[in-house]
């Protein structure tokens, strides 16, 4: 498995699509079922090759990421070619910029002494999807890119 599985909810909404996949096989609803009974090992083989398939075609499509803590923002512009990073970090330990108060704060505040923005590029390695997906696992979520735009603005400034 080059991902990670789907969770139960996300098959749940995938419904159609797995059945779908499950016919590009040739294999109907009772062979699933039966499937499921007797080889437990090769529907979690369909399941990891289904979850890789979704994971594959949403990496495909993924150019913006972002990863708030408390005290940093990393907002990524993903290329075929680079990641290109906007980092925002509060050098204020009373301020949380994942809340509502301490966001407000980094929005009045973006000039603050206690606001440091840094940026990098680096080079996407052979496998695009991989490099995202490692993101993603560590906590990033994929955005339209509102926010990197956002502050690519303030870097040129």
């Amino acid at each position: 498995m080059k991902y990670a599985r789907l969770t139960k909810e996300q098959l749940e909404e995938m419904h159609q699509e797995f059945i779908n996949f499950l016919a590009t096989q040739s294999i109907t609803a009772d062979e699933w079922e039966k499937i499921k009974k007797e080889k437990p090992e090769a529907a979690e083989e369909e399941l990891d090759i289904f979850s890789d398939l979704i994971w594959e075609g949403v990496l495909n499509k993924v150019e913006y990421l972002e990863h708030f803590s408390p005290n940093q923002i990393f907002l990524f512009h993903i290329s075929t070619a680079t990641i290109e990073l906007i980092a925002i970090k509060i050098e204020n330990e009373a301020i949380d910029i994942t809340t509502r108060e301490g966001y407000q704060w980094l929005q009045t505040n973006l000039m603050d002494d206690a606001v440091n923005i840094y940026t990098s590029t680096r080079a996407i390695s052979v496998d695009r999807n991989k490099d995202i997906f490692a993101l993603i696992k560590q906590g990033a979520n994929i955005t339209q890119g509102e926010l990197y735009a956002f502050f690519q603005n303030v870097v040129k400034g």
